[in-house]
C-alpha cells in the first residue's frame, strides 16, 4: 500500500454546468479523508463490488467511508462481462430495496468498467437518481468507462444496449489499485489509452510509443501521467459534448468493430478492451482503403497495439456476420454502419463506408 501523496492527488475536472465533477488521480487516494470530502450527505451508501475486488479492496472503502455514513451496505456481484445484465443488475436493486435506502443513498462503484456501468444504470434508474461515485480499479475503467456518465448493461443482441447519461458526483482513481490488476487486463486498459493519441494528440501517441514499456511494467509515473492525459482528452469531449450527439462518437475508436467481435464470440471471451485493440487496427485498414491516412501511419499504431500485448487479428466470424453485428451497433443510422476513422493522424472523424470495402478490411484483419 503506498502512503497518501503529501502534496494531494492530480485533479481533471468535467465541465458540465451543474453536473460538473472531479476526477482525483494519485496513490492511496481510498486511505486520504479528503477524498471524500464534499460528497451528497446520506444516511447510508451502499459499495457495489465484485467477486474479484470485493476480498481486495472492500474492507478499505468501507472503513473510508464508515465516518461520513451511519450505514456502509455492501452487495458484491459475480465478475465478468457475461453478468452485466438485468439479472445481475436486479441484485444491485434488491440490495438497496432490502436495506431500506432512500434517495439520498449514495452508491461507490468498486471495480472495472462493468460494475462502474451497472452501478451508474442502477443510480440513475433507483428512484430516478440517487448519487453514485466511482472508483474504478481497472486501468480501462480509470481512463475511459468511469469518466463521461455512459453507464450501461448489455443485450443478447448488441453491447451496452440498454443504458442511460448519468454523471457521477466524483471518479477516484486510485493508482494503488492497479497493482492487483492482471497483466491481460493492464493490457486491456492500455487500448484505451493507446486510442487516444490518433484521434487527439500524436505527440501523446509519440510518448505512449517511448513509455510502453514503463506502463507494461506498471511504472507508478508512467501510470500515473497516462491516466491523467487520458482523463483530460476525454474530459474535453465530454465537456463539448456530453450525450454523444457528434464529436463524443470520435472517443468510439476501434469500438463498433470491437462490440462485434464480444457480441460474436459472447460476452467475456474477449476482454472488451482486447476487442478495442483489434478494432482500431481494423478501423485504421478501413481509414487507409477510405484514402485518409497511409500505410506506414496504420503499421505503427498496429505495432503499438501489439506492444501492448493486444490482439491485432480478429477472430473469423464471418463478414455476414460481422456486418450484422455492426448494425446493431448505436452509431448506426437507418441501418447504415457509421465508423470512427482517422481523418488525419491526431483527429477522427465518424462515417459510413461501402460494405463492399468493408469485407475487404475484415478478410485482410481476420483469421
Amino acid at each position: 500500500m503506498s502512503a497518501p501523496s503529501p502534496e494531494g492527488p492530480q485533479q481533471v475536472r468535467i465541465a458540465l454546468g451543474d453536473r460538473s465533477y472531479d476526477i482525483l488521480i494519485g496513490a492511496g487516494l481510498m486511505d486520504r479523508p479528503a477524498t471524500w470530502d464534499g460528497l451528497p450527505q446520506a444516511a447510508a451508501a451502499l459499495i457495489v463490488s465484485n467477486t474479484t475486488v470485493a476480498p481486495l479492496y472492500a474492507a478499505r472503502l468501507r472503513a473510508a467511508l464508515a465516518p461520513r455514513y451511519r450505514s456502509v451496505h455492501e452487495v458484491v456481484l459475480p465478475d465478468g462481462e457475461d453478468h452485466k445484465d438485468w439479472q445481475t443488475l436486479n441484485r444491485v436493486f434488491d440490495a438497496l430495496l432490502a436495506r431500506g435506502c432512500d434517495r439520498k443513498t449514495v452508491l461507490f462503484a468498486l471495480g472495472g468498467g462493468v460494475v462502474g456501468d451497472m452501478t451508474g444504470f442502477a443510480a440513475a434508474s433507483y428512484m430516478r437518481g440517487v448519487p453514485f461515485v466511482q472508483v474504478p480499479t481497472t486501468l480501462l475503467a480509470q481512463v475511459d468507462s468511469s469518466v463521461g456518465g455512459k453507464t450501461a448493461i448489455n443485450h443478447p443482441l448488441g453491447k451496452n444496449m440498454i443504458g442511460a447519461f448519468y454523471q457521477p458526483a466524483r471518479v477516484v482513481c486510485d493508482l494503488d489499485t492497479l497493482a492487483t490488476l492482471p497483466p491481460r487486463e493492464l493490457s486491456a486498459g492500455l487500448a484505451e489509452v493507446i486510442k487516444y493519441g490518433p484521434i487527439a494528440d500524436m505527440d501523446f501517441l509519440a510518448w505512449i510509443e517511448a513509455n510502453i514499456d514503463a506502463l507494461m511494467a506498471r511504472d507508478p509515473q508512467a501510470l500515473a501521467h497516462a491516466v491523467r492525459r487520458s482523463c483530460e482528452i476525454k474530459a474535453e469531449v465530454v465537456g463539448q459534448d456530453e450525450r454523444e450527439s457528434g464529436l463524443r462518437a470520435i472517443l468510439n475508436f476501434g469500438h463498433t468493430f470491437g462490440h462485434a467481435i464480444e457480441a460474436g464470440l459472447g460476452y467475456g471471451q474477449w476482454l472488451h478492451g482486447e476487442a478495442v485493440g483489434c478494432g482500431m487496427v481494423m478501423a485504421l485498414q478501413l481509414s487507409r482503403r477510405l484514402g485518409l491516412v497511409d500505410e506506414a501511419f496504420v503499421q505503427r499504431v498496429t505495432a503499438l497495439v501489439a506492444r501492448a500485448g493486444l490482439p491485432t487479428v480478429g477472430p473469423a466470424l464471418g463478414a455476414d456476420r460481422y456486418l450484422e453485428l455492426m448494425r446493431v451497433d448505436k452509431k448506426a443510422e437507418a441501418g447504415e454502419i457509421r465508423f470512427v476513422v482517422i481523418e488525419r493522424p491526431g483527429q477522427a472523424g465518424v462515417r459510413g463506408a461501402p460494405d463492399a470495402l468493408v469485407r475487404q478490411v475484415l478478410a485482410d484483419c481476420t483469421r
